[in-house]
């Protein structure tokens, strides 16, 4: 039974520093900073399924330490202008960095 514990104490903490280890290797501090970029890119793409003025599934949403990057193509400039408005809109978001490209 002893061993028992000592292996799932084991594998537990193998667990919490690979995930630490992705975080730190995305360029942020915590594992909570990761977690709450999770949350933003998230709601970002909720947010633009939800509006029938962007297409969510020619937009990719990236997020680091609370900074959005979109990135896909838009029908037109007001569609990319949509998704930009629709992720600033977004609690927490730091600032939003739109390279979405306007494509006939």
């Amino acid at each position: 039974m002893n061993i028992k514990t000592i292996l799932a104490s084991t594998m537990m903490a193998a667990a919490l520093l690979t995930a630490t280890g992705c975080a730190v290797s995305r360029g942020q501090e915590t594992v909570g900073a990761y977690v709450d970029d999770a949350g933003i890119t998230t709601l970002v793409k909720a947010r633009m399924a939800e509006s029938k003025a962007v297409s969510a599934t020619s937009i990719s949403v990236e997020t680091l330490n609370g900074v959005v990057m979109l990135s896909g193509f838009a029908k037109s400039t007001t569609e990319k202008d949509t998704a930009e408005g629709i992720a600033r809109g977004v609690k927490n978001v730091k600032s939003v960095r739109n390279e979405i490209a306007v494509r006939p």
